[in-house]
């Protein structure tokens, strides 16, 4: 409590500049999930530069998409599209969105691929596994769908990475030279393999903006009742002021890193406001109990003896939960990492704010109101 000041005035510089930021400045970035549109993630069987990729997208007339580099690779390419600007049926959207999506893959490939697509070959890239049985079931109609599930399965495999760069490279994984000779004729490799396609509507992305913003605003309306109940009012209001300081400063660190806000990430922040609001219970239940054997403290010598006896508790599950979410962030891959960087930041200041912001604001309430009766039930 003694630093209670400087607590609120940094957490009041962050967050102030963090709406700056996001009102004024960066911005949001939101994801597919909520803006609309298409993200597709290829791999290309050689090294490409994102310069040759933005040029090349640009070319096509779709120079506002966004381009991510996974992993320095040069390689593998995240790319969302914007959202098309249609004012029509839903369906109509996502329709658009595909044709965005195939125009980039389009834009992508090089000419002798596009050659070889007008001559009708099948880009063996490309291919799923039922199209591919039927082209191999004139020349093979008794083996055609297990050679189709071996070729996919090598294309899946780990050491292909989801692209076939040569067809030696199937003869040396056991696929019969005859057959390799065969798709020769019928397909071709193209230089680079779609990996994931997504696409959201623009109606849809509003849809799940409002419906988060909703879970989001009725979770915290719940803690308020709860604890207003468990506890009193008081305790309540400053418990919801400290969640609203967590989501407020996350959401702070979003618009300055530039991470996509989707729904894993607002998954997440539901998970820091559960998680700190844990902390903050644990600690208001100390003060509830020490203001009844205390009594010759004062209201701000409880609230510290109170953070002090329940402090070792907090830094031990505080700690353990960082370092899971740590290894999530590191080890998890892609997939996870904008849910596991937000835990992180929750995690932070979850504990930040369960020490430094939940007592003084109740501390400050009590000052404001003065309550002629104990806080305490």
């Amino acid at each position: 409590m003694k630093y209670k000041f400087i607590a609120l005035s940094v957490s009041a510089i962050v967050i102030l500049a963090g709406l700056i930021n996001i009102f004024w400045g960066k911005g949001l970035n939101p994801g597919i999930d909520f803006a609309g549109g298409t993200l597709i993630r290829v791999i290309f069987n050689n090294e490409v530069p994102i310069s040759e990729v933005r040029q090349a997208l640009s070319d096509a007339g779709i120079e506002n998409s966004r381009i991510q580099e996974l992993e320095n690779s040069r390689r593998e390419y995240i790319i969302r599209t914007m959202q098309a600007s249609i004012d029509e049926q839903s369906q109509e959207e996502m329709d658009a969105h595909e044709i965005i999506g195939n125009l980039v893959v389009s834009a992508l490939r090089g000419p002798e691929e596009s050659s070889s697509l007008e001559k009708g070959l099948s880009d063996l890239n490309s291919i799923d596994d039922s199209t591919l049985s039927l082209l191999l079931m004139d020349k093979y109609p008794n083996t055609s769908q297990e050679t189709a599930d071996a070729i996919i399965s090598l294309r899946k495999s780990p050491g292909y990475h989801g692209i076939i760069s040569s067809f030696e490279q199937l003869a040396d994984d056991g696929i019969d030279a005859e057959v390799i000779e065969f798709l020769k004729t019928k397909a071709f490799l193209s230089r680079l393999a779609v990996l994931n396609r997504e696409t959201v509507g623009p109606q849809v992305g509003r849809d799940l903006r409002r419906k988060a913003t909703q879970a989001t605003i009725w979770a915290l309306f719940g803690m308020l009742i709860y604890i207003g109940i468990r506890f009193k009012f008081a305790y309540g209001v400053s418990a919801i002021l400290t969640l609203g300081h967590d989501v407020l400063i996350t959401l702070g660190m979003f618009s300055f890193t530039g991470r996509e806000i989707n729904l894993p990430v607002i998954a997440a922040v539901l998970t820091i406001v559960g998680y700190s609001l844990n902390d903050t219970i644990v600690i208001f239940d100390r003060v509830r109990d020490n203001l009844k054997i205390l009594r010759k403290l004062s209201f701000g010598g409880i609230l510290d003896t109170s953070i002090n006896q329940t402090l070792s508790r907090t830094i031990i599950t505080s700690g353990t939960t960082f370092l899971t979410v740590a290894a999530l962030l590191i080890f998890g891959g892609d997939v996870i990492n904008d849910f596991a960087f937000t835990m992180i930041i929750g995690v932070i200041t979850g504990t930040y704010s369960s020490i430094y912001q939940s007592c003084s604001m109740l501390y400050f309430w009590k000052k404001i109101f003065k309550p002629k009766k104990g806080m305490g039930k």
